[in-house]
């Protein structure tokens, strides 16, 4: 159990300092390029082995409190993009 045990971890000697999974050297970014492509958390588990499917929820549910933490800033900026960009159209 990952109780209070970092899950992300930056190091500028691990990987040139790409955001990885804590003990490993699967970036971050991977998780959601294969969840962007339709692919499963347990597809993802399976290709990864050093990723235990606790730290990837963990990462997922991370990025979620951020988006909802921050929901009036995105808002406002993708209100303020689509509306530029339906005058330029």
């Amino acid at each position: 159990m990952l109780m209070q045990e970092q899950v992300i971890s930056i190091n500028p000697n691990v990987m040139s300092g790409v955001p990885v999974f804590a003990g490993t050297r699967v970036p971050i970014y991977s998780l959601f390029d294969y969840v962007l492509t339709g692919e499963t958390i347990d597809a993802f588990i399976n290709d990864f082995p050093t990723v235990s499917k606790e730290q990837a929820m963990k990462v997922i549910t991370m990025a979620q409190e951020i988006l909802l933490a921050n929901s009036k800033f995105i808002l406002r900026e993708n209100f303020t993009f689509r509306r530029e960009y339906s005058q330029t159209t």
